[in-house]
């Protein structure tokens, strides 16, 4: 398909009001249709044996790179390995970060690791937040507590969504190993706006006994 027929294609599901709505909740560069997230995904499902042409499209709107990294999150491991970077390099947004998830992962979760450390060492913010990310997904299991543990250490927070990413997986570190949890609170505690943070979120949780967010109320740094 000629990118313009993809594009017509495209724009005859945009809504106004929801692409006003999109760009008033993700910030990106891009141009935002307003292209609802269940037709995305059946666009995704049309592309998913046609990669190749799908990557030829230029990346000018929101709604063409979802499309892209929904199809490759759908791939066998291997094959989603091939266009892990190039699909990491073209996100500029939480949205699109956060939707990028590929279940073939779970099975791979060891040889997975040492790719996340090179994307890591990319330093961008949005890098930093796939990986975060991906801990979350993936890794709050006990065998990979230290790992996390490394990952939030090293982490720039004076980004604002590696800091919000800090903050969501050191929350769910403490929802599912409460008291490890409360040992990386202790770790992240010099980062005080991370730290508190961390606690908001944990006690939005329905997971976690009144007992256990009175005390994490107590552990708020003023």
């Amino acid at each position: 398909m000629l990118y313009s027929d993809f594009l017509n294609n495209l724009k005859s599901y945009a809504e106004t009001d929801f692409a006003e709505f999109q760009r008033r909740l993700i910030p990106t560069q891009r141009e935002i249709l307003g292209v609802r997230t269940p037709t995305l995904r059946r666009f995704a499902k049309e592309y998913q044996g046609d990669l190749n042409e799908l990557f030829s499209y230029p990346d000018e709107y929101y709604e063409t790179v979802f499309i892209k990294l929904t199809v490759v999150s759908r791939l066998p491991y291997a094959q989603f390995l091939v266009y892990l970077e190039k699909c990491v390099a073209l996100i500029d947004n939480w949205a699109l970060c956060d939707s990028f998830k590929c279940k073939a992962i779970t099975k791979h979760r060891q040889e997975f690791l040492p790719i996340l450390d090179k994307l890591f060492l990319d330093g961008r913010g949005f890098y930093q937040r796939y990986v975060l990310v991906s801990l979350l997904s993936y890794y709050v299991d006990e065998p990979y507590l230290p790992i996390i543990k490394e990952y939030i250490l090293r982490a720039d927070t004076q980004y604002y969504y590696v800091h919000m990413a800090v903050a969501w997986l050191t929350a769910e570190v403490l929802i599912k190993h409460y008291d490890e949890g409360l040992r990386l609170l202790d770790a992240i505690k010099t980062d005080v706006k991370t730290h508190n943070k961390s606690i908001q979120k944990a006690l939005e949780s329905f997971r976690l006994t009144q007992e256990q967010k009175d005390y994490l109320r107590s552990l708020k740094i003023k």
